[in-house]
């Protein structure tokens, strides 16, 4: 096994196939269990240190958390059982219940048929990089786990219906969806048993679509990362918005009352304008990735907002927010933090916070999408088959310089693989469509040159 295991959101991979073998899972858990442990220092109350652990709806969820859990009792830790819920309610759910730490088995926006597992801290907080890298250190290492009898997970009763209050309570008190139409796509995940019950319950009719998981169907042709099923539901039953989650619920994009998309930046934008009316942005600052649109940045900046760039991942934007003491800052991609209220991206509170703002406003949702006009940007997502070092490609390197200099500062490009899919991206953002997929078409197809794969798209 790989000495590299973790990558920007846990471990990811297909169950039965390394490392998502049900040994290696185990030993996983084990040492991950003990690490965890041993950063808190000893405990001084006498009782057996906990784990909680939840999943989303795919079908390989229970072997792997049933793994998961014979590594925590090798370790002396029972487990407490969340069963499916969404990721950030196991953030949330952590310290609320005394557990020296939180799993989610999960591989978020990716297919059914691949996996994950990612580790919370005790405050809730992901597992940070150093402690990430000892149990990858110790797990190379070989270290033998422990024999233990297996123990029955301890249900935790009423874990989804604090999760629910705390939602409930981040809505402003002022506000309902009284008279409003929402179509909430659930893409056959986590968020499907919470999600439609929790707009109902601020008065709104709800349209509910991927809201019947069967194991094999998350995030397929559904939910954040397919808004084509939301837009056209929106416009066909003519609602005043559209919600979308991706398969943990820990991400969520919208559609305004046209079908038209308002992703991440979108949000970002209306939350920071609300927030500077308020006086709630502390620093007068939101943490952004690199991935961010240049129409976002110039319209933060020309209402005094500056901004801190990170790489892309939640995990830079969540130490971003804690360094600068920043009370918001995500992605894109419909990771939005809200660190007044949670200290990890969570979509349903995304929703309700932006659901907030349209309402405060008085406008239809589609006022929102127009705060700022985005920089027309070319995203490629292309399937590859290994990852070399890009800085090693001599002609792939030299052929995004040249994009560079064609754009000459009127935009960028970026070229980056996914950390949680055997994928390229290539960005280019520049003012000029056509041009920005001639110079990524360019790109892509010397990258694949050089490397010897076949170009294939991602879908």
């Amino acid at each position: 096994m790989s000495e590299r295991l973790f990558g920007t959101d846990g471990v990811r991979g297909l169950p039965g196939v390394e490392p998502l073998t049900p040994r290696t899972v185990r030993a996983l858990g084990y040492h991950a269990a003990c690490v965890l442990l041993e950063s808190q220092g000893p405990r001084r109350d006498g009782i057996p240190p906990r784990i909680a652990v939840g999943r989303d709806t795919r079908g390989s969820g229970p072997a792997l958390e049933k793994a998961l859990a014979a590594g925590f009792a090798a370790a002396g830790v029972e487990t407490v059982d969340l069963g499916v819920i969404p990721t950030p309610a196991v953030s949330y759910l952590t310290p609320r219940l005394g557990c020296a730490a939180g799993v989610v088995v999960s591989a978020s926006h990716n297919p059914a048929e691949y996996n994950g597992i990612k580790f919370f801290d005790a405050n809730g907080f992901k597992m940070p990089p150093a402690l990430e890298r000892e149990v990858e250190r110790r797990l190379a290492a070989g270290r033998p786990v422990p024999s233990a009898r297996a123990r029955r997970p301890t249900r935790a009763v009423g874990a989804g219906q604090l999760y629910g209050d705390f939602l409930r309570s981040a809505f402003p008190a002022s506000l309902d969806l009284s008279g409003t139409r929402l179509v909430v796509d659930c893409a056959n995940g986590a968020a499907a048993a919470f999600a439609p019950a929790l707009f109902e319950g601020f008065g709104a009719e709800v349209i509910a679509i991927g809201v019947k998981p069967n194991g094999r169907n998350i995030n397929k042709g559904c939910g954040a990362l397919a808004l084509d099923a939301l837009s056209r539901e929106v416009r066909r039953r003519r609602a005043d918005a559209g919600v979308a989650f991706d398969g943990d619920a820990d991400r969520a994009l919208l559609c305004d009352e046209t079908g038209a998309a308002l992703d991440g930046d979108a949000v970002i934008g209306a939350a920071a304008a609300r927030l500077l009316s308020r006086g709630g942005l502390k620093g007068g600052k939101v943490a952004l990735t690199v991935m961010s649109n240049y129409g976002l940045l110039t319209f933060l900046r020309s209402r005094g907002v500056e901004v801190v760039t990170v790489p892309v991942g939640d995990r830079h934007v969540t130490e971003a927010i804690e360094r600068e003491g920043l009370s918001l800052g995500g992605e894109n991609s419909g990771h939005v933090v809200f660190r007044d209220f949670a200290p990890t991206g969570d979509g349903m509170l995304t929703a309700l916070q932006t659901l907030a703002a349209w309402r405060e406003s008085g406008r239809p949702m589609s006022a929102l999408r127009r705060l700022y006009r985005p920089t027309p940007q070319t995203l490629k997502a292309l399937r590859v088959t290994r990852k070399p070092a890009l800085e090693g490609l001599k002609r792939t390197s030299a052929e995004i310089a040249r994009a560079n200099r064609a754009l000459s500062g009127r935009g960028r490009v970026f070229v980056r693989y996914s950390g949680t899919e055997p994928v390229l991206r290539v960005l280019v953002e520049g003012p000029v469509k056509s041009e920005n997929a001639r110079l990524a078409a360019a790109i892509a197809g010397t990258y694949f040159k050089e490397t010897g794969q076949t170009e294939e798209a991602h879908p």
